[in-house]
């Protein structure tokens, strides 16, 4: 064996990371617990992101850990093409249990962006499977986030993550966003307006045809574009758009579901059920990558029962499904529904939106959104500086002990479902000094 390298941080390519100012100045998180990171000398820092909005549980729940090292032990690995595992088949069934009625299909995958792309080959075989092949135009809609595969990317609609990249599928379109109207600053939850936003779609109806439009992609609450919160009436006017041109209509709800919003998905709280419903994240509250898509029982049928006899949808992944993914996600699942997760974020929801209100004085703060645990408090970018501002202020928040994330010039935030008083506190406390000191 060769003597290995000195760990000198040049050989981890890190994701949607300034790689050059991170490996000159590294902050590193070693360990978690509870609503905690500590870093390796042993600091705490407060989680108000819940790692990347997926650690709803808190970290280091030893439930879901044992879970794991029981089922390691059990079945490391198996495949499911044409093949199954008993526990793949018990976490789909506690899934269905949680969607919306009628939505008791679950396909699995391993992350959001692969759940993205899973969806919209359903939405696209589903079509083709009723004999209306002409139905291959995806709509997305403007500062939308569906992850990274080709697909997500296409539909989603935040710039930054499309323009290295060059053409990306054909036939997409998209609707705009419901972000920046006067009306709506500062709202507290929904805001007021922009239901009439949702007619978009008919317009792109009268310019490409209904018979040519497959699905239409949109997040209950826009998350990694800086928290954009659906205006009262819009997604219901989407739904029924969808319905009358017989459109299918599908939720992301990698950030929303799992009770970030105070219910089991963001459907529930918003009182909207689509066709088909992606997630991830908080599904293994992030201890084993899994995602899964739901959909309608009548997509489901037209799809399967559509086919030819053998293979009736020819997709998947070697890893749908993993025994140990599958494992953590029940006992993640029986965490949520013994704790009833989603009833602690509707108990502290209102604490957690006065707190986040709070910073409405604060310099350069222009606009503040909240729903269920999630909040946006968007900055006024600093001449020809854009994104300059809320980095110092992520920076200055983990060197005080505190972890936020920032897209832009807006500051998210999403805490472990867990969180109590003194942290919103504290999180908000830190967070209100840190945007004071760079207010110049």
């Amino acid at each position: 064996m060769s003597v290995s390298r000195p760990n000198n941080l040049d050989a981890y390519w890190m994701p949607f990371s300034d790689n050059r100012y991170f490996k000159a100045h590294p902050r590193m998180l070693a360990r978690a617990e509870g609503m905690s990171y500590y870093t390796p000398e042993g600091k705490e820092v407060l989680d108000g992101t819940a790692g990347l909005w997926c650690c709803n549980a808190g970290h280091g729940r030893v439930e879901i850990k044992e879970a794991i090292q029981k089922q390691a032990a059990i079945l490391d690995y198996a495949p499911t093409f044409q093949l199954g595992h008993p526990i793949a088949f018990e976490a789909a069934a506690r899934i269905a249990e949680m969607t919306p009625e009628g939505m008791d299909r679950i396909f699995f995958t391993n992350s959001g962006s692969e759940s993205a792309d899973t969806a919209l080959k359903i939405a696209l075989a589903y079509h083709k499977a009723r004999g209306e092949s002409s139905r291959v135009r995806l709509i997305g809609r403007e500062r939308g986030y569906h992850g990274v595969g080709f697909g997500g990317m296409s539909v989603g609609g935040i710039g930054g993550n499309r323009k290295q990249f060059g053409a990306l599928l054909p036939y997409v379109d998209h609707l705009p966003h419901t972000h920046g109207l006067a009306a709506n600053l500062f709202a507290k939850g929904q805001p007021a307006e922009g239901a009439h936003l949702a007619d978009a779609l008919e317009a792109l109806v009268a310019l490409h045809g209904a018979e040519t439009i497959a699905a239409v992609m949109v997040e209950p609450v826009a998350g990694s574009t800086g928290v954009l919160v659906p205006p009262v009436g819009y997604l219901e006017r989407l739904r029924e758009l969808c319905t009358r041109h017989g459109i299918l209509l599908i939720f992301d709800e990698v950030i929303t579901g799992f009770g970030r919003l105070g219910t089991p998905f963001g459907a529930e709280r918003l009182g909207v059920t689509p066709d088909i419903m992606t997630m991830a994240k908080g599904l293994t509250n992030a201890a084993v990558p899994m995602g899964a898509v739901a959909v309608q029982n009548a997509v489901y049928d037209a799809v399967v029962d559509g086919a030819a006899a053998g293979i009736e949808l020819f997709h998947g992944y070697t890893y749908s499904g993993h025994p140990l993914a599958a494992a953590a996600a029940i006992a993640t699942l029986d965490l949520h529904r013994a704790e009833d997760l989603p009833g602690r974020a509707r108990a502290i929801e209102p604490y957690w939106q006065e707190a986040a209100h709070s910073l409405r004085s604060l310099p350069n703060v222009i606009d503040i959104r909240d729903c269920g645990l999630i909040a946006g408090i968007e900055l006024a970018p600093r001449a020809g500086k854009p994104g300059a501002r809320a980095t110092e202020v992520f920076r200055r928040c983990f060197d005080d002990g505190v972890l936020i994330r920032v897209t832009g010039d807006i500051i998210a935030l999403s805490p472990p479902l867990i969180v109590e008083r003194p942290h919103v506190d504290r999180l908000f406390g830190v967070l209100g000094e840190a945007i004071r000191a760079e207010a110049a």
